[in-house]
């Protein structure tokens, strides 16, 4: 998820066997794209205007997507996604939408805009609460239970993101900008719980897959006027070669890439087990805001992603109740 896709219907295996060793690698890999997001977001929002930049990313995904799409659907010899859209009823047209528009894009312009503020490891860290996040909504919106486990596991997700914003600013962030820049974060990760729980709502016959790409499509249809908007005097040579390269991954790696490597692997599992991988997804921003960003190490973003993955184990060993 938004991923930004980090969710998705999985079957739980049966053969009594252990994890096969190829699936956890493909979701560990998966899951590194994915966590690549959020220091390449703050890396893309250097030089790219927030409309134009999240539609490159739509862009640059679909492009990747389609033909992967295409080719699946044509192997297991099912419907073309055109027809499958045109079939939808109303009810599911409208979740699709929601899912383009909240799900994927204003996740994409939120990220974008938060992590000018936020450090990459402290955006890391807010986005380590998404599990956490989504228990709470599937309570407020879908009827869920709200067990002891899962109350224990917010609180720990809370608990890690305050300590990082109210310890963990370096020097040259001003406090102030760090806890917008989380607080628009956050924001982002209500759009990826939200692309979650439409998505289960779904009751169009659509893989994983099929649903990003169409969620970049709607993205793209929705927004492009702003895009073009921003086209309007923007300098194609004020981003450096390293700011293109992280605008062409930012939708090829951690939206296409990704989801193709996480869905691949978690096919086979169960919705608990692979609910466990998504630990990698927090540990790959934060490791990565250190490699990419040159952000300096501080013991106190250790403690804060410690307790904010603490709150996802627990949320995997109690099991969230929709199996996936």
């Amino acid at each position: 998820m938004a991923t930004d896709t980090t969710t998705s219907t999985t079957t739980t295996s049966t053969d009594g066997t252990g994890l096969d060793p190829r699936a956890a690698a493909l979701m560990v890999m998966g899951m590194a794209c994915f966590g690549s997001a959020t220091p390449v977001s703050r890396i893309v929002g250097r030089s790219f205007p927030v409309w134009l930049g999240s539609t490159t990313r739509m862009l640059v995904a679909a492009a990747v997507l389609a033909p992967m799409v295409w080719w699946r659907r044509r192997r297991r010899d099912e419907p073309s996604l055109w027809q499958t859209v045109r079939t939808m009823d109303a009810a599911d047209r409208w979740r699709l939408t929601a899912i383009g528009v909240v799900g994927t894009f204003a996740f994409t312009a939120f990220m974008l805009i938060g992590m000018r503020e936020a450090p990459g490891a402290v955006g890391a860290i807010v986005m380590a609460t998404t599990p956490a996040v989504t228990a709470v909504a599937s309570v407020l919106f879908l009827g869920d239970h709200l067990t002891k486990w899962k109350t224990i596991a917010i609180a720990l997700a809370v608990t890690g993101v305050v300590i990082v914003n109210i310890f963990g600013s370096t020097g040259s962030d001003s406090g102030d900008l760090v806890v917008v820049g989380s607080l628009l974060v956050f924001a982002a990760v209500c759009c990826e719980a939200t692309y979650t729980l439409v998505g289960m709502q779904l009751s169009a016959d659509l893989d994983p897959m099929s649903l990003t790409l169409l969620a970049a499509v709607v993205a793209i249809v929705a927004f492009s006027p702003l895009a073009i908007w921003d086209l309007i005097g923007f300098d194609w040579t004020e981003p450096s070669t390293s700011e293109w390269l992280g605008a062409l991954w930012w939708g090829a790696g951690t939206m296409a890439l990704g989801s193709v490597l996480w869905f691949m692997g978690n096919r086979d599992v169960s919705g608990t087990t692979a609910s466990v991988f998504m630990g990698v997804m927090p540990v790959s921003a934060l490791v990565l805001s250190y490699v990419l960003l040159g952000e300096p190490f501080q013991w106190i973003h250790v403690v804060g992603m410690a307790t904010v993955l603490a709150g996802l184990v627990i949320t995997s060993m109690a099991g969230d109740g929709h199996g996936h």
